[in-house]
């Protein structure tokens, strides 16, 4: 990974301090007016989330900007290789040393891995065996568009991850190579969406998602052209009621591969569950605790709404992820002898107290029981 790997690195292969700012003095006052401009915005718990996640896009953009352009002036990509490009992206510091712990361990030296690290905060001796690219925050798609069209151009599968998914098995590498021995295979996807699926001429269809899939670049790029951008109008059945509205990030992109005859494999439940194992929604309960000082504003963010809105989604998912950084934290602590300190994130226990006392109010089939299951296995596998 040489060519690329010079163009980024600076010359210690370090990344930057944790609130060390590389964005010239003459923009630093363009980053602050426009966080003035959206805080005084009205905000109640949910109404919050978006405005967190633009304040990290701003304030990040402080170390990510100037590498971000440098690499828009070159474009470099991985050399010509066999091997599948894998990429994922970060925002958690921790949780890139877990993911990347289980990515050697179970993937070794048959992939290549690129890393966006979106907060800037990463350092780059801490990823040997991957290229580290410090990135501006933009959507997911734009970034994997990125990753397929331009980094691994020299390669025929790009791989994208998220990094709250973690490779539990080598058997990976031998089903991807199962797979697309089929020239007609688009994608290979080991974590499909299970709530919606298409109608296409009659025939139901999975939904392969984006969480962890490996794309045919020869299909995908070379010969359709597509992107895997967000779209709206997405009007397939759902299966638990809630119609899906829109395409999340290469769902439309599955659907025109689907119509066109091309196969999007999905792995079977059975592969899946002993090939990957994970979290879900991490990035709001990252941005919570980016947004608040101390523990006690964010057990006060759970405490203050009334009980029934916990039949939504925002309170629910977000403290699921908050358990699932306290396992993270825990994991990246024995895999890296540093502690990470994250000084807003409150205890496991008080956090196990705020959900058991709201369960009552959940709507059917939410649990926090998967939280703890996915836990354990990290732990046992580490």
């Amino acid at each position: 990974m040489e060519p690329l790997r010079q163009a980024h690195e600076n010359p210690q292969g370090e990344g930057t301090a944790h609130n060390e700012s590389i964005v010239p003095p003459s923009l630093e006052p363009v980053l602050e007016h426009a966080l003035q401009y959206t805080a005084g915005i009205a905000k109640n718990y949910y109404q919050l989330l978006p405005y967190t996640f633009r304040r990290f896009s701003i304030l990040s953009a402080r170390r990510t900007l100037l590498p971000t352009l440098r690499y828009y002036l070159t474009r470099a990509s991985l050399p010509v290789g066999i091997k599948p490009a894998l990429c994922t992206m970060n925002i958690l510091p921790p949780m890139i040393h877990v993911w990347y712990h289980f990515a050697r361990k179970n993937l070794g030296d048959g992939v290549d891995i690129v890393i966006f690290d979106c907060s800037g905060k990463l350092k780059k001796r801490d990823f040997p065996h991957a290229l580290v690219l410090p990135f501006l925050n933009f959507y997911a798609a734009t970034k994997c568009d990125e990753f397929l069209y331009h980094i691994a151009r020299n390669r025929r599968i790009g791989w994208i991850c998220d990094d709250d998914m973690f490779p539990m098995s080598p058997k990976m590498l031998t089903i991807l190579d199962r797979e697309f021995a089929d020239p007609n295979t688009a994608s290979v996807s080991f974590r499909p969406r299970d709530w919606w699926h298409y109608e296409i001429e009659g025939k139901s269809h999975t939904v392969s998602s984006s969480y962890c899939t490996a794309i045919n670049r020869d299909i995908f790029v070379k010969k359709e052209r597509l992107s895997l951008a967000p779209a709206d109008s997405n009007d397939h059945p759902s299966d638990i009621g809630k119609l899906p509205g829109r395409y999340d990030t290469f769902d439309l992109a599955n659907e025109v591969l689907l119509k066109k005859g091309y196969r999007c494999a999905i792995v079977s439940e059975e592969e899946r569950k002993e090939c990957l194992t994970g979290f879900s929604g991490m990035s709001g309960a990252v941005m919570l605790l980016n947004y608040f000082k101390t523990s006690e504003q964010v057990i006060d963010y759970y405490l203050s709404p009334p009980k029934q809105q916990w039949s939504g989604n925002v309170l629910f998912g977000t403290l699921s992820a908050m358990l699932a950084v306290c396992t993270i934290q825990e994991l990246s602590e024995r895999i890296t002898g540093k502690h990470y300190p994250l000084p807003s994130l409150p205890s496991r226990r008080e956090l196990e107290k705020i959900a058991a006392d709201h369960k009552l109010f959940l709507r059917n089939g939410q649990s926090f029981a998967w939280i703890e299951e996915a836990s354990e296995r990290l732990r046992a596998a580490l």
